[in-house]
């Protein structure tokens, strides 16, 4: 015994000497590790370079570390409006909602109304990010978000005209990189709406490999104002550019060459954006696109050989080949803020209209909404739109308070994006024959036409979660990766050994702490996890969930790495799966602090732990999803084990909870309102959406008339008499003494309102036709041409 005590003692202190003296450390275990990591390391090129250092690290970076801190969350300054921006959104949007009538604008205009175009370029709104010693609005990123959310209530072609001006481009390159002289010539004219502005990117040829557009330039000599002067012809071929049809300035965004040296470095000087006049020589612009009948201005801009001087570059000549590095840092802000704003307005009207469809419409004298199937539905689009409201408040929020979250950016695009889908999709099925039907009336066929749309931009959906969110989160989020790789590429190989050595066993410590955390959660449930004090108690156990699975994330994390080192960059599927469990985390973190920052409303808790347990569940799916394709099955099936010995542990939202959820769609109430609360609502019933606001009171104030009728229905009084049908069936009792005038006015109102929300438009037989004949004339013609000779129409 003494012997093993002996050899156990010596084995502990050379294990302590080598892993404690740095020296020895670092000469026999460090050295041999750094040099296997040098030679496996892949090569990373600079533009990938630029994206991985482009941004901050914010709450993302909590829960990939495997501890995050709740208390840091929930002490967040809740986003709030001041008072210019509340007037804002409260006179100047409501206003800009209606000047537009959306048939008008996809049916007939195919864009804005002139006198629309006027009143947005007057008051501010191509200027909001703009600051007022500019001219500008100089309004937050939370009040960006919530004007983008209520103009989409209303239009897309509306909203998208007000978001692009004030996303990535012309405004936002100039406020951060911009020259003196570029900022005060251009910022005034584009606050004031004297220019509008676009930015190409998107070539043909690269799509959403952005870094390798083939467009143009070469630096050289020429003309410019009567005078020589260094300068760069450009050539570019560019498409889905957002506005260049109707711009004034176009940014422009190309590969810069110097192949003569005359600006002295490098022949390849890398991306280079400029800002270049619609009406400058060569510039080609005015053809449009038409995405998917959503009649915001896009489409094409090409030039050939087109001579400007080096003053157009943004910066300056100073920034020529700085282009890539400049998109990179200002993007987390756009798509922070636009496509999630855009999506949740979309998703705010279809849970208002939709669940006040499903109340109004009866079918079997039942309203639909009470239909299982039904409320199956409606549950979704509550659960999700709750849960999207909650990301994009959260994330504008964070931008004002100065972070640039590149991880989360490519998280709310992406999951804010496809939940709208499904959103959509839902309301689309509970409508049914009223949402195919295109027309003045119809208040959900084009939102469902142009869903694709936010799927496709600023980075494609397939793109961003097979590549982005974890790609690039695994390395910018992980307290030590980053700094491993950096310190591989030291040119200095002593440096980076010692940099190597503090992070790499900083990473080992990292690693075993997890794991053992992670089994400790999973063998108590995480009932010993401590929720954050002062958190709603009925939310603690997603605290303690959560918290379970950061750390079981961070160890599954470190341990594909490990295992497929730079493959899992190709295997696409299983870094998809990595990004979804980072994402449901933030996306759950949001509901939390919207809870929480919302004042714990009793009414709106079923949206919460439907939305909740969603999350959970997907959560749950994602990592199962990881460890049933890890290529070392042995390991996948250890993990398992570690991680989730008693099984999984989440399960979908049960049926009664999706029931509760579906209520407060086609209930009046303040969860209804708070859930809904940046939607446009018309206060007429001229338009689609305000007749259903006014049928869905009528319905609710009619259903003791209706009871009362329905009993007297049942008396057989009315048998035989031909009004007794489901249309005539208050006339016929109103005509028999069975209802007094104010039931019998009550029906008689709401069957008018209903009559009018469940219309479906019709319109003549040559509606749209260029140089139709008559409507007889041209049925009979296409009779004549669709039968068979000699078989009666």
């Amino acid at each position: 015994m003494s012997g093993f005590l002996l050899t156990a003692g010596i084995v502990a202190a050379l294990i302590a000497v080598l892993l404690g003296v740095r020296p020895v450390r670092r000469a026999l275990l460090s050295r041999p590790l750094f040099n296997a990591y040098r030679k496996v390391l892949p090569p990373m090129s600079d533009t990938e370079r630029d994206a991985l250092q482009a941004g901050t690290v914010w709450w993302e970076g909590e829960l990939f570390r495997g501890r995050p801190d709740w208390a840091r969350l929930l002490a967040l300054p809740r986003p709030r409006l001041t008072d210019a921006e509340q007037r804002f959104l409260d006179d100047q949007v409501e206003q800009a909602c209606r000047l537009v009538d959306d048939w008008d604008v996809t049916q007939k205009r195919y864009d804005l109304s002139a006198e629309t175009w006027e009143y947005l370029k007057r008051n501010g709104f191509l200027g909001m990010i703009i600051p007022r010693q500019y001219g500008g609005l100089g309004f937050s990123a939370y009040a960006h978000s919530q004007i983008v959310t209520r103009l989409s209530t209303r239009s897309s072609a509306l909203a998208v005209s007000v978001m692009v001006p004030n996303s990535l481009g012309p405004a936002e390159l100039l406020l951060h990189y911009g020259t003196d002289e570029q900022k005060n010539h251009y910022l005034p004219r584009l606050a004031r709406g004297e220019e509008v502005p676009a930015f190409a990117l998107t070539s043909p040829w690269a799509g959403s490999d952005a870094a390798a557009i083939p467009d143009r330039g070469i630096v050289c000599k020429g003309m410019w104002q009567g005078r020589e002067v260094l300068g760069m012809r450009v050539t570019w071929d560019k498409r889905y550019i957002t506005l260049a049809p109707v711009c004034t300035l176009l940014g422009l965004a190309f590969r810069l060459y110097d192949p003569d040296g005359l600006l002295g470095g490098a022949a390849d000087l890398g991306i280079t954006c400029a800002l270049v006049p619609h009406d400058h020589p060569g510039v080609e612009t005015g053809r449009r696109h038409f995405p998917l009948n959503a009649m915001f201005m896009n489409g094409p801009t090409r030039g050939t050989d087109v001579f400007m001087p080096l003053d157009f570059i943004i910066g300056g000549p100073a920034m020529a080949g700085q282009g890539w590095r400049m998109l990179m840092e200002c993007l987390a802000a756009g798509r922070s803020i636009s496509l999630p704003a855009s999506n949740t307005g979309m998703s705010q009207l279809t849970a208002r209209a939709v669940g006040a469809y499903a109340r109004v419409r009866s079918q079997f004298r039942t309203p639909v909404g009470r239909f299982e199937g039904v409320e199956e539905a409606l549950a979704r689009i509550g659960g999700h739109t709750y849960l999207m409201d909650a990301a994009r408040v959260m994330t504008s929020g964070a931008i004002d308070l100065g972070e640039k979250p590149s991880v989360v950016s490519a998280i709310v695009k992406y999951h804010i994006t496809e939940r709208a889908r499904q959103v959509v999709n839902d309301g689309m099925d509970v409508i049914g024959g009223k949402g195919i039907c295109l027309g003045p009336s119809n208040f959900l066929g084009r939102a469902y036409q142009q869903v694709p749309v936010g799927i496709t931009v600023e980075g494609a959906n397939i793109l961003t979660r097979s590549l982005i969110i974890f790609g690039q989160g695994a390395i910018r989020c992980h307290p030590y990766v980053l700094a491993e790789m950096q310190a591989a590429g030291d040119s200095d190989a002593q440096r980076g050994l010692r940099a190597f050595d503090q992070a790499f066993w900083r990473h080992v410590g990292f690693v075993a702490g997890n794991g053992m955390r992670a089994l400790g959660h999973a063998l108590t449930g995480a009932r010993l996890v401590r929720a954050p004090a002062g958190a709603a108690p009925a939310m603690h156990r997603y605290y303690r969930q959560l918290s379970r699975y950061a750390c079981a994330f961070a160890l599954l994390a470190d341990l594909s790495m490990a295992l497929l080192g730079g493959s899992l960059k190709r295997r696409e599927r299983l870094s998809a799966r990595l990004g979804d469990i980072l994402s449901q985390m933030y996306l759950a973190s949001a509901v939390l602090k919207r809870f929480e920052d919302e004042g714990r409303q009793a009414a709106d808790a079923p949206l919460a732990h439907w939305s909740l347990q969603d999350a959970l569940q997907r959560l749950q799916e994602a990592f199962n999803g990881v460890l049933d394709n890890l290529p070392q099955r042995s390991v996948g099936w250890g993990l398992r084990r570690l991680l989730f010995p008693w099984g999984p542990p989440q399960h979908a939202p049960c049926d009664l909870l999706g029931q509760q959820v579906a209520r407060l769609l086609t209930e009046p109430g303040a969860a209804r309102d708070r859930l809904t609360a940046s939607c446009h609502l018309p206060a007429t019933a001229d338009e689609p959406v305000g007749a259903l606001e006014l049928a869905l009171a009528a319905t609710l104030a009619a259903e003791a008339a209706d009871a009362r009728l329905r009993a007297y229905e049942k008396t057989g009084a009315l048998a035989g008499d031909p009004q007794a049908n489901v249309r005539d069936l208050a006339d016929a009792a109103y005509a028999a003494g069975g209802l007094d005038r104010h039931d019998y006015e009550q029906i008689k109102r709401r069957d008018a309102l209903r009559d009018q929300v469940i219309r479906v438009d019709d319109f003549p037989f040559d509606y749209g036709v260029t140089g139709a004949v008559q409507p007889g004339a041209q049925r009979k013609a296409a009779q004549e041409t669709l039968m068979p000779s000699g078989i009666p129409g």
